[in-house]
């Protein structure tokens, strides 16, 4: 039999991605919400309990409410919120992690599908600190771009239908330096310090690149930048979606590299005092939609 899937929160921006990549599937079921039912707790419940596999699409506390909804012990659950990306019982969905995140998620019932400037930042960090590259209490420092569409509806809107002056230009936000990321940041890598990050939307749809800046001879061993993008190509060696590039990286980086894709590339540039990583990768691909699919994927043995 095909497993059935249901998105609970498919009209969302991540929800709609999710659906257009599964609709025309033949490999799944994908089960369907009336329209006027999709905010009816009893609707939701009898389908969430007929999946074999529910993708939360929802804002933290109804994501809180769907699992609490599940009496099936059967059905598994990917959430995209950031509701449980910290809580115990639930696998962190990034595959690349490590040589073993891929079972664990293959065995998981819960898993927790990462935050897109999350998944660059951790791509970035994690091999080092596995590495005792990085220490723990490095105080990492990070800048991020995104297209617009990682705004969700609301912020497509603006930019699409109502744009003032000012969204012509790059806009810094998150200015409180206390990102809604920032926790599974640290939870996942280990870091002790909590990173100076600063989010920054610019005008485009999609595509998104995370920079990690690093003080060579404050890292053990003092690396160069050369030797950090073998320890990261080593890491990421043989993946499909997460690749290094080749060379250090020299002239411009494209903030959109990797639209309408599921893959991310990682770039290492600097020299031996200091260095940047770069992961560039599509905030509604592997930041979001991709990631959830290719969770979907591992968890039910499919592709």
């Amino acid at each position: 039999m095909k497993p059935i899937i249901f998105i609970d929160g498919q009209e969302g921006t991540t929800g709609l991605q999710i659906h257009s990549r599964l609709v025309d599937r033949d490999d799944i079921e994908l089960l369907s919400i009336d329209e006027s039912l999709r905010k009816d707790v009893n609707e939701r419940k009898t389908l969430i309990n007929q999946a074999d596999l529910v993708i939360l699409c929802l804002p933290d506390a109804a994501a809180r409410e769907s699992v609490s909804l599940i009496e099936n012990e059967s059905t598994k659950v990917i959430d995209a919120s950031t509701a449980h990306r910290t809580a115990d019982g639930w696998v962190y969905g990034f595959a690349e992690l490590s040589a073993e995140q891929c079972d664990k998620i293959k065995n998981a019932k819960r898993v927790a599908n990462p935050g897109c400037h999350s998944t660059g930042i951790i791509a970035s960090v994690y091999p080092l600190i596995a590495q005792s590259i990085m220490p723990n209490d490095y105080p990492v420092t990070c800048i991020s771009i995104t297209g617009y569409s990682g705004g969700g509806k609301s912020m497509i809107n603006a930019y699409e239908n109502e744009k003032t002056p000012d969204m012509y230009a790059p806009r810094m936000y998150a200015l409180e330096l206390n990102h809604k990321h920032l926790p599974e940041i640290t939870h996942v890598t280990g870091l002790t310090a909590k990173p100076l990050f600063c989010p920054i939307v610019d005008d485009y749809y999609n595509g998104l690149a995370t920079t990690v800046t690093l003080h060579n001879d404050s890292l053990t061993g003092r690396p160069t930048a050369e030797s950090i993008l073998k320890v990261l190509t080593e890491h990421y060696k043989g993946q499909k979606y997460v690749t290094v590039a080749p060379k250090l990286g020299s002239g411009m980086l494209e903030c959109n590299w990797g639209a309408d894709t599921d893959n991310m590339e990682i770039t290492v540039s600097g020299n031996d005092d200091q260095t940047i990583i770069t992961a560039r990768f599509d905030n509604l691909g592997k930041g979001a939609a991709g990631a959830a699919v290719q969770n979907m994927d591992i968890m039910l043995g499919l592709g």
